[in-house]
């Protein structure tokens, strides 16, 4: 199965294909520049890179979220475009399931999390049992000092993986201690190459035109702009 996949949930912008369930490349970066203008280049120097067209691929992949709403939006609205002309298969994956990946050999529980700003973290629990990472506790946002007093009821070590992890690094070993393990920023990145693998083995739901994001939340301004529709209709 030749599979593109996509994820631009965060800074990071992560690119992969595979050729025939392997692995063919792999485009990665980590800056704050606008995902809408990189993307398309990435993709089309990737595919050229392995020497692939868009009528060999079979299948899209593509990180639905949480994350940035900006970053989702784009990476979704991409995927979905060229899987609908290309008449192919779309499957999302969460993004915390992707990063995920990188504790596989934990034998610990991991908690994968995105800042959602103002102490906020969208996140999950996750397990790998015999190098297979399955989810024990929803992705979900909340305070992240309330989800790691949560954590402290683990009775193992808690493995976080984060791009984000300077920001709450000081209250993760605070809360948790010894508890908690931190490993090298070499593994927060999440891998394109394990969203593409993942995708590969979920099975296709839906159309792609019925195909959503998983926000979580929706964003700020759009639940800014529900509530004051709420108070004109309460005042009218």
């Amino acid at each position: 199965m030749n599979v593109l996949a996509i994820d631009t949930t965060s800074y990071v912008l992560g690119v992969a294909i595979l050729k025939d369930g392997m692995v063919a490349g792999e485009y990665i970066t980590h800056l704050k520049k606008n995902h809408s203008v990189r993307l398309m280049p990435a993709i089309r120097g990737l595919m050229e890179e392995v020497d692939i067209t868009p009528n060999q691929l079979d299948r899209i992949v593509v990180s639905e979220g949480p994350g940035s709403y900006t970053g989702v939006r784009i990476g979704v609205t991409t995927a979905k475009a060229m899987a609908w002309s290309l008449k192919i298969p779309l499957v999302g994956v969460s993004s915390l399931e992707v990063l995920a990946q990188n504790g596989k050999h934990f034998s610990g529980v991991i908690s994968p999390f995105i800042d959602a700003r103002r102490g906020q973290v969208y996140t999950g629990l996750y397990e790998s049992r015999q190098g297979i990472v399955t989810c024990v506790e929803q992705d979900q946002i909340l305070l992240h000092r309330d989800w790691l007093n949560h954590l402290k009821k683990q009775e193992k070590s808690i493995l976080f993986l984060s791009i984000d992890i300077g920001i709450h690094v000081k209250e993760i070993k605070d809360i948790l201690g010894e508890q908690a393990v931190i490993p090298p920023m070499t593994e927060q990145f999440p891998r394109p190459g394990e969203l593409a693998r993942l995708g590969m083995e979920k099975e296709v739901t839906g159309e792609v035109h019925s195909f959503s994001p998983n926000y979580i939340r929706l964003a700020e301004a759009e639940a800014k702009w529900q509530e004051n529709q709420k108070q004109k209709e309460t005042n009218k």
